[in-house]
């Protein structure tokens, strides 16, 4: 007989009565949400209202404060140095400024990271890298400097490398921040695509005008507090 209410997957993300710092200066208090597998979460706020510290605290660039926190099965409060390279391995991160390797090629930039987290087997380093550029659209230029590709290009280059070791969930902080409005839509449809094969994103964003036209679940950093917030209310 079939299950007609399957259980829900575990949580990628969880955090419960969070306070999130920059060493002693409280940022966010109380912080209470749960991402779920496939989920494409938005986080929006005013220009220092924590959106950063809250996605630094979750890959562990800054210590939970209070309460607890815990990422694809870490618990940010248990964290041990030694687990932050293993806890970040199955999670993607993209920032607003790409931050490739700006002396190395596309290949080379996607190679270090494989190389920097234990890949050794050649032939799975190259079939890995043709994979996530195909994903991106930017298999044909693989052989490119960063400073020969557009900003939308080396935004994809960014996006295969947070997909390299096939993250549970993707951290993006303000993806499209330095992108023209055509390029921006084209980096969301390529993020939704990349969120409808099971990962979950957790996307913060100044970009109002793309939320409207890509609507998704929001939290609201302001005051101090996180809060979900309807669409309507931007």
């Amino acid at each position: 007989m079939s299950n007609e209410n399957p259980p829900k997957s575990l949580p990628l993300l969880k955090m419960e009565h969070a306070y999130i710092a920059q060493v002693d200066n409280l940022v966010l208090s109380d912080v209470n949400f749960t991402i779920y597998p496939g989920d494409f979460v938005y986080l929006i706020g005013p220009t220092g209202s924590g959106k950063s510290s809250l996605l630094k605290t979750i890959y562990a660039d800054l210590p939970l404060k209070e309460g607890s926190g815990e990422v694809t099965g870490y618990s940010l409060t248990e964290l041990k140095e030694k687990d932050i390279p293993f806890l970040r391995r199955k999670i993607g991160i993209v920032f607003q400024d790409f931050q490739l390797l700006p002396d190395r090629s596309v290949r080379d930039n996607l190679l270090f990271v494989l190389k920097a987290t234990g890949w050794k087997d050649k032939d799975k380093i190259e079939e890995r890298m043709r994979y996530v550029l195909k994903r991106v659209d930017m298999e044909t230029k693989h052989y490119k400097m960063p400073h020969q590709l557009s900003g939308g290009e080396q935004q994809r280059v960014a996006i295969a490398r947070a997909l390299l070791n096939d993250p549970e969930l993707i951290i993006a902080d303000e993806p499209t921040g330095n992108l023209d409005p055509g390029t921006s839509e084209e980096i969301m449809l390529l993020m939704k695509e990349i969120c409808h094969s099971g990962r979950a994103i957790f996307m913060a964003t100044h970009d109002y005008s793309l939320i409207l036209k890509f609507p998704s679940r929001t939290l609201k950093c302001e005051n101090g507090k996180v809060f979900e917030t309807l669409q309507t209310r931007l």
